[in-house]
């Protein structure tokens, strides 16, 4: 099947309770509204979507498995937050990742009898909430859970965990799936991040999907025609967004290379890396914006739901290298926003940094081809399918 966008022009900025007054009679019957997301310890792609929503709904309560106060944006932070009982275990806002096993039994705990609209911006666990009989569930899903599903090997396989973390998920992997999939039963409604997701949607909970494109703020950034020599990676230093093959294949061509970010594997790719290899950590908005205007080219070698990144750098009109899997086929265009390289080889990347370099780009075009995907669209697009679809749950004599 093709792909299915949902998006109605124009936008608004009301409370919720304004949203609530103007929408057709039947939502009187929507008291209360509950956010539920799947942890609040970092502002990355999934809590920039949740910002929206917090916009939207500030009037909401948000249910999160555990929050590391002060590390989200303020639209968030001054939510009402109610944490699960992982945020008392040890360690929960820096390794929450080993409390995986009990996701299920945490999320499902929160109490959501009294809400009758419940959104769910989940990668993980949070679609699993339990709401109502009567209650209207959406979820804005950025991947059916990847840890247990289509990169299970990349996080867990022989040569990305200890063999403690592989035995242990080998006891738990079937009942985290079977609990996946049945906890799918529980939304109403779901929207994909793009059509890789929609089709993984498909796939692992046989429901369809509606796309909306998660939100980048491309105003924030502006055509830059400086090249300072450098090609550049912002990304989480984590197993599936393979940046060791990154790291090797710029070891073999000597051209400069900027890493901005960090992860578990920081240790293991500095150990790789050779001295035309820079890795500058965590960076603030405005620096990664210095880095995306300085650069070559941008390199994006994982295969990701959709990819923020690579829609910033083109929206300072830089090009994109990207293995052409997943999101990135709907955001980057070969040979005119960049280049796409099919293998996730050190041959493939490799070919695919030569040939760039062997093209010219007009920076506005690429710049062009960015605003499709800007923070002002999706608002308007996830506010017109969440009152839609209220509209017509309501109105069919739920309440």
């Amino acid at each position: 099947m093709g792909r299915l966008f949902y998006f109605v022009g124009g936008t608004l900025s009301l409370r919720v309770s304004n949203i609530l007054r103007i929408l057709l009679p039947t939502m009187k019957n929507v008291r209360n509204i509950a956010l539920v997301h799947d942890w609040l310890v970092s502002m990355r792609g999934g809590e920039k979507v949740l910002e929206v929503l917090c916009e939207l709904f500030p009037d909401a309560k948000l249910f999160t498995l555990v929050h590391k106060k002060g590390k989200l944006s303020s639209p968030i932070e001054r939510m009402n937050i109610k944490t699960s009982f992982l945020q008392k275990m040890p360690l929960a806002t820096s390794r929450y990742q080993y409390y995986l096993p009990l996701f299920p039994a945490a999320i499902e705990r929160f109490d959501m009898s009294e809400f009758d609209l419940v959104i769910s911006s989940s990668h993980a666990a949070a679609k699993g909430v339990r709401v109502h009989k009567n209650a209207l569930h959406i979820c804005y899903c950025y991947t059916p859970m990847r840890y247990i599903w289509d990169q299970y090997e990349q996080y867990f396989g022989n040569k990305r965990a200890s063999l403690i973390a592989r035995t242990s998920m080998k006891l738990v992997l079937n009942y985290l799936r079977r609990w996946d999939v049945a906890s799918s039963r529980g939304v109403n409604e779901f929207i994909g991040i793009s059509s890789a997701v929609r089709d993984r949607i498909r796939r692992t909970y046989n429901r369809d999907a509606v796309v909306i494109y998660p939100p980048v703020d491309v105003n924030r950034f502006s055509i830059s025609d400086r090249d300072e020599g450098y090609y550049l990676i912002v990304s989480a230093l984590v197993p599936y967004k393979m940046i060791d093959l990154a790291v090797e294949v710029f070891n073999r061509l000597g051209e400069r290379l900027i890493i901005i970010g960090t992860g578990n594997e920081e240790k293991k790719l500095k150990d790789l890396a050779k001295r035309n290899i820079e890795f500058l950590g965590w960076a603030d908005d405005d620096e990664v914006k210095k880095y995306y205007e300085g650069c070559r080219a941008l390199i994006f070698p994982g295969e990701e739901d959709f990819g923020i990144v690579p829609v910033e750098a083109m929206a300072c009109g830089k090009p994109v290298i990207a293995f052409g899997k997943g999101g990135a086929l709907e955001t980057v265009v070969d040979s005119n926003t960049g280049v796409i390289f099919k293998d996730q080889t050190v041959e493939s990347l490799v070919a695919a940094v030569k040939e760039l370099q062997g093209k010219s780009f007009d920076s506005k075009i690429i710049r062009e081809h960015s605003m499709q995907f800007d923070r002002n669209i999706f608002k308007t697009s996830i506010e017109n399918f969440i009152s839609t679809k209220c509209n017509e749950f309501f109105s069919s004599g739920n309440s």
